[in-house]
């Protein structure tokens, strides 16, 4: 009788040691985790859904106007990575110049100026706002400024793009909405 209480303890004792070093496995696996999380990059864009957006009457202001009137400046310019200038120019080269005309030096990357602004809601989405794609499906790495908002079907940006230069394109059209990472709005204010 007595061998099979200490086998009943053991057993017991086992059963309890096995269950702690489980949680301690798990516990580490989270702290582990939240320092993966904590280290990687906000770059990383998590997809939305641009299948609503609102048509807003919100009217455009002046600072609107001025910033996509400075933008459609550089329509028809080539694309060229790295570029800043009518020689050629990319994507976040154009946001950075185009703000730059309003004294707000934006980052030279895609990812970190679509960090800069406050970040909204597609539905929200109006003339002025900046849009952000992920077109290798990893990171924010294409960008561009609404310039109209026709419809919920359609939604105007402008955009450097590597095979046309400086365009305005539909960004509800299946290609842009699969790409689609976030939407930031311009404080000129910053």
């Amino acid at each position: 009788m007595l061998n099979s209480k200490k086998l009943i303890r053991f057993v017991c004792l086992i059963s309890i040691v096995s269950s702690v070093s489980s949680c301690e496995v798990l516990r580490t696996k989270s702290k582990a985790e939240e320092l993966a999380a904590k280290k990687a990059p906000k770059s990383t864009p998590e997809r939305r859904s641009v299948s609503s957006v609102r048509k807003t009457t919100v009217p455009v202001s002046a600072n609107t106007r001025n910033l996509i009137k400075v933008a459609r400046s550089y329509t028809g310019v080539p694309y060229r990575s790295g570029g800043n200038d009518e020689r050629g120019i990319d994507c976040s080269g154009l946001l950075c110049n185009t703000f730059k005309e309003f004294g707000i030096l934006l980052p030279r990357v895609s990812w970190q100026q679509s960090e800069f602004f406050p970040a909204i809601d597609i539905p929200n989405i109006r003339t002025g706002d900046l849009v952000f794609f992920s077109v290798n499906g990893k990171v924010v790495n294409h960008a561009g400024i609404v310039t109209e908002v026709r419809s919920e079907n359609e939604v105007i940006f402008i955009h450097a793009s590597t095979s046309k230069g400086v365009i305005e394109d539909n960004m509800m059209t299946n290609y842009w909405k699969a790409r689609f990472a976030s939407a930031c709005r311009p404080n000129f204010s910053k």
